[in-house]
């Protein structure tokens, strides 16, 4: 999820501003016209929204969209189910991975036995003591006698210790101790982490309270087993509005990201008469329908736009009717615009797509190629010698494109070892509590919505998986630059007229939100800490 997977990015919005976090107004969004002069227009008045997004077959793809991870308010509903990659779990068999499994179902699910009042976030890999413990002490590494349970409680003097530490600094120790195989001296730590921090807490408890789960997701099952066994149920919510719809709005370093590829397009576009934009994670199409809004308010003569959208054929998609309704309702929404457009669907693994499969058309038309948030998910040389993620972009520059567009995460938690990407999350995702905390306030359900249900599940991934497990595999600014670079393609430096507008419309939400300029890219952050990266190669 990566984070913002098959997001509904565009509806009828709210603006989430500091000064007013439960009050909404329309955003003035920058239309970026072909001659690179801005117009602007309001999101909060496009009827096109409900129209084409929210009006779908499955109406609860839009709320659960951005991740597999659903909660109720006071109790989490699972569904279980091991796969065949699961059978390599370490430290356990088929039999009692199973029964542990059942186990856990059984302490999550028993509502008479809930405490309302909890506020620990008991999420993949997050479980009662007791479970947690028994599928500790069942490891080789841990006594299995019918008393270690027991045995595995501090004592007064250990906890006293243990109290007097910060959340965080707690917090780092443990994750220590479970880097040393400490994994008794841990399960301590976390039963005193568990009553100190809390997910309505401040964004330091609240990152707190979701890194702890992480780190007994880690310690059961050493990164493998429960985050893939676990498939969640969707939550039944009258609420249409997705979790992910409501990030894009309250935190919008992710909206803007999308804004600086859309602009950088749109200025590809100027003198064409064919455009052929191949997109390798289309989702919902969600970026398009505000490109196709934005080309709508362009002066002059429209080129043709011809977009091929990638996605995996077992994606969440399928609920929607797949890439074949995505099309269907951007094309609707471009005869609507009067706008020359059509769809091309490519079903397909983004590993698997080879240039046959896009129908490229040289010397026809300009071929623009859009990454969005997706590269981090193709496995790169620190897991397989294939590196799949390079293998991609030189198949790329091999169909000679007039630009790429790369939109990322920029933070490191690919290649550095387990502590050092312990640290890199824990900062990452606490400056974007930060930014949620400002703007959507804190007892907003919104709030607690977003972060349960768009930002846990990464954090998961990210703390408590290795291997080909770990698909949340995010990179640095200077790397992209590194990859893009040995691949063939030189940057092409976001306009300045792309960056003056994103500057006056970042303001409207907080002056703690920054947007920079560095070596032609756009980056986009919460105070010092950057998170989004919009860049733009030829």
């Amino acid at each position: 999820m990566s984070l913002v997977n098959s997001a509904a990015v565009f509806g009828n919005h709210e603006l989430y501003s500091e000064k007013d976090g439960d009050s909404s107004s329309g955003i003035s969004t920058s239309m970026f016209g072909s001659d690179a002069t801005c117009t602007s227009q309001s999101f909060s008045d496009h009827s096109y929204g409900q129209k084409y997004l929210l009006d779908s077959p499955s109406e609860d793809l839009m709320h659960t969209s951005g991740s597999h991870l659903t909660s109720r308010q006071n109790a989490h509903e699972f569904d279980y189910e091991l796969d065949s990659q699961s059978r390599d779990m370490i430290d356990y068999d088929n039999d009692t991975m199973k029964l542990k499994l059942q186990e856990l179902e059984k302490a999550l699910l028993d509502d008479n036995g809930a405490n309302d009042d909890s506020q620990s976030m008991e999420i993949e890999g997050g479980m009662s003591d007791t479970t947690c413990y028994a599928l500790l002490h069942d490891s080789p590494r841990e006594s299995s006698s019918s008393d270690s349970i027991l045995s595995s409680i501090s004592t007064a003097k250990e906890l006293s210790f243990a109290t007097t530490l910060t959340p965080k600094s707690l917090l780092f120790e443990c994750a220590a101790a479970i880097q040393n195989g400490s994994f008794k001296e841990a399960s301590r730590m976390i039963d005193v982490l568990r009553q100190r921090v809390s997910i309505q807490g401040e964004p330091s408890e609240r990152i707190a309270a979701y890194m702890v789960e992480a780190l007994v997701a880690r310690m059961a099952t050493s990164g493998r087993g429960l985050y893939k066994a676990l498939k969640c149920k969707s939550p039944p919510s009258s609420d249409r509005l997705s979790a992910m719809q409501v990030l894009f709005e309250a935190c919008p370093c992710f909206r803007f990201g999308f804004m600086a590829a859309n602009g950088a397009i749109l200025e590809a576009f100027r003198d064409e008469k064919r455009v052929h934009i191949i997109d390798f994670d289309i989702n919902q199409g969600s970026q398009y329908y505000t490109l196709l809004q934005m080309l709508s308010s362009t002066p002059g003569n429209r080129p043709h736009v011809r977009l091929t959208g990638v996605d995996d054929p077992e994606s969440v998609q399928r609920g929607v009717g797949g890439l074949k309704i995505i099309g269907q309702r951007l094309e609707q929404l471009a005869k609507d615009l009067q706008l020359s457009f059509e769809f091309h669907a490519v079903a397909a693994e983004t590993a698997l797509v080879s240039p046959s499969m896009l129908h490229c058309q040289p010397g026809e038309e300009a071929l623009i190629v859009n990454f969005a948030f997706q590269l981090h998910h193709m496995p790169d040389e620190s897991v397989s010698t294939m590196n799949m993620r390079d293998q991609l972009l030189r198949m790329v520059k091999s169909l000679k494109p007039k630009l790429v567009t790369l939109v990322e995460q920029d933070v490191n938690t690919n290649t550095s070892p387990f502590l050092s990407r312990f640290a890199e999350a824990y900062n990452y995702y606490l400056a974007v509590f930060a930014s949620l905390d400002a703007t959507l306030g804190r007892n907003n359900q919104d709030r607690i919505n977003v972060e349960k249900h768009c930002l846990a599940r990464d954090i998961i991934n990210v703390v408590a998986c290795e291997g080909e497990e770990r698909i949340e595999r995010y990179e640095v600014a200077g790397k992209w630059r590194a990859r893009m670079s040995m691949a063939g393609f030189n940057p092409r430096p976001i306009s300045g007229n792309v960056y003056g507008e994103i500057q006056k419309l970042i303001q409207q939400y907080s002056d703690r939100y920054k947007v920079k300029e560095e070596t032609g890219a756009l980056h986009f952050g919460w105070e010092d800490k950057m998170l989004i990266l919009s860049s733009a190669w030829r």
